[in-house]
């Protein structure tokens, strides 16, 4: 049995979609951050997605712990030319197309940025070299919303759009078990 616990990066108080920009997260709340590693297992395996507000993220909970270097294949959906803009600079910019990757996430693409379906088989290949190479053990994954949303839709055999139902707060953790060939979810969303 493999435990992954997949935590969400600190806030970046950024209110445009913030994929594959570099952006810092604001770790001030001291106090989160302590709860949330009382609520981690101290001897687990830790990565995270190369962007610096995971890294980040992961070097606030790490100590003690085991760290894998960073993986770029667990960053955030790459949304292209809409990167740092808002849900309604999107809409009037592209709104047929921003239309069927909201309403209907799964092949549909940003101009120049990858659709739910391709990052998420991205984000999956990623998972799973961790679950291969870490089996039996706790593995921490520092990632991002819609990295996180795509694991919770792969477990629960669900549509990308049903998995963006799901609220994915910043540190929070969402919990995955993986069981041989089979996943079951444990927890989604858990603050400390």
């Amino acid at each position: 049995m493999t435990t992954v616990h997949m935590v969400r990066h600190g806030p970046t108080h950024r209110h445009g979609l913030i994929g594959w920009t570099d952006v810092p997260a604001d770790l001030s709340d001291e106090a989160a951050l302590a709860r949330l590693v009382k609520m981690l297992p101290q001897d687990a395996v830790l990565i995270s997605s190369d962007l610096i507000r995971c890294v980040a993220t992961a070097d606030a909970i790490g100590e003690g712990k085991y760290r894998l270097v960073h993986d770029a294949g667990l960053r955030e959906f790459n949304f292209g030319a809409w990167e740092e803009m808002t849900f309604a600079e999107v809409s009037a910019r592209d709104p047929d197309i921003s239309r069927a990757y909201w309403s209907d996430p799964g092949d549909t693409a940003p101009p120049g940025g990858e659709s739910w379906n391709a990052s998420a088989r991205r984000i999956s290949r990623a998972v799973d070299r961790l679950v291969q190479n870490h089996s039996g053990r706790d593995i921490i994954v520092v990632a991002h919303f819609g990295a996180i949303l795509t694991q919770v839709q792969r477990t629960a055999r669900m549509t990308p759009k049903a998995a963006l139902s799901f609220r994915i707060d910043n540190l929070s953790v969402t919990t995955l078990e993986h069981l041989g060939s089979a996943w079951r979810i444990l927890g989604v969303n858990h603050l400390p």
